[in-house]
């Protein structure tokens, strides 16, 4: 007698699957995969080959990572039908606040320029004034009932001059050098320590794809067919894999390594062929997105938030505190702006004033070309993560090709309105069905 918890196979009057149904994969997904892979062969092209360089997609994945942490905490904000216009403006307001504690406020107070404690304590103070800041728009939007997009309008032109404030105006640098590891091009990991988390970060991937499916099979659920959970497997391998290689061919170049090779393990620059590896920004930007993933899909919180999203007066008839989750929801999205002004600033080597300058557009297009539905109730961590790829993708394609900014931002502009239309289109086929 066949054992039903194992037996996978279709009846013989089950419709034949295909391919890309028996993977399961989200057709959105692939959609906005195929939308990168466009983009990228086309600049590669117009570039004469620049654009796919290991050099590229370095700057590339850096330029990407404060975009795409403050993306993450968009789509929950999106999700419960809500906007946050605010996010460049906090960014600023933190970056300023942790620039002048590490640069001018922590010296001044007798702790010499240089102490281990002073990237640390000003992180945590950064961190802090972002989420609460974020907690207490969170109390506007919730408890007083004012607009998210009031309220965050209002934090647009408020933030970003408290920024100015606090530094009268002037660019505030050079940051403290722990501080500025957080950025990528300061901080990586090279290549032996790039390829050992790469492993881990691959043997991790498959093991949970069939540890999902051994569970799936106790508890006699239907599972895909076994060729197609090795073909995953082996598709999420060559991409981590492919990811990790093309980091660690982008080699220091001669001048950097000549001014400390000590800094790259060698006595002399002469022979020293080191190479950048995974940046700390990027690691940091991956940590993220797995913690706001699990949070997504794995916590009450999590749940709380699409419930609310689908139908906020079912959501709050059933016992759920929306006021108090607003709050909780725009705390966190507070934090990821203080993450990411760390690694915006850190990037730069200083804090600017112009920092976080039109990010609300950039973060809220990636959320949105990734998939978040501004209708709420529908957003996913990957699609923002993307979706802040594809935006960057754009406008990196664009300045190498010498496009005028103005220029690029009518076509990032575009292209937002045209994924909501997709997005739109998608979601009538769907509900038509």
């Amino acid at each position: 007698m066949t054992d039903s918890t194992t037996d996978t196979r279709p009846s013989p009057t089950a419709p034949k699957r295909s391919f890309l149904n028996s993977l399961e994969i989200d057709t959105r997904l692939l959609g906005m995969i195929g939308a990168f892979v466009l983009v990228a062969l086309v600049f590669n092209v117009l570039t004469e080959g620049r654009f796919l360089t290991p050099r590229n997609i370095f700057n590339l994945t850096i330029q990407t990572a404060s975009v795409a942490i403050m993306a993450t905490g968009m789509v929950f904000v999106i999700v419960t039908r809500h906007i946050d216009l605010s996010v460049g403006a906090i960014l600023a307001a933190c970056s300023a606040l942790m620039a002048m504690t590490q640069v001018r406020w922590l010296p001044g107070l007798g702790l010499e320029i240089g102490h281990w404690a002073i990237p640390w304590i000003a992180i945590t103070a950064g961190v802090i004034f972002g989420g609460m800041i974020g907690a207490f728009n969170g109390w506007l939007i919730g408890y007083q009932g004012i607009p998210a997009f009031i309220v965050t309008l209002g934090g647009f032109l408020i933030w970003r001059n408290v920024g100015w404030y606090q530094t009268a105006g002037q660019t505030i640098g050079p940051l403290d050098s722990t501080f500025m590891t957080f950025g990528g091009i300061n901080g990586t990991l090279g290549g032996p320590l790039s390829w050992g988390l790469g492993i881990i970060a691959i043997v991790a991937t498959v093991i949970l794809i069939f540890n999902a499916r051994r569970v799936k099979v106790a508890h006699d659920f239907p599972v895909k067919p076994l060729w197609a959970e090795v073909t995953l497997a082996v598709i999420a391998t060559a991409a981590i894999a492919g990811f990790i290689a093309i980091l660690t061919n982008y080699g220091v170049p001669e001048r950097v390594v000549a001014r400390d090779p000590a800094k790259y393990g060698c006595e002399v620059a002469e022979g020293c062929n080191p190479v950048y590896g995974l940046p700390i920004s990027v690691l940091l930007l991956l940590g993220i997105a797995v913690v706001m993933t699990v949070i997504a899909r794995r916590t009450r919180f999590g749940r709380y938030i699409f419930a609310t999203g689908g139908n906020p007066d079912a959501a709050e008839l059933s016992g759920i505190n929306t006021r108090f989750l607003t709050v909780k929801i725009f705390a966190l999205m507070g934090v990821l702006c203080a993450i990411s002004a760390i690694v915006a600033s850190s990037r730069l080597a200083n804090h600017s004033n112009d920092l976080g300058t039109l990010d609300e557009l950039r973060v809220i297009a990636a959320a949105v070309i990734g998939g978040t539905a501004l209708s709420g109730g529908i957003g996913t961590i990957y699609g923002a993560i993307l979706g802040a790829l594809i935006m960057q993708s754009l406008q990196s394609g664009m300045a190498m090709v010498g496009v005028d900014a103005p220029l690029q931002n009518i076509v990032v502009g575009a292209v937002l309105v045209f994924a909501v239309f997709i997005d739109i289109q998608y979601r009538k086929r769907v509900g038509a069905k």
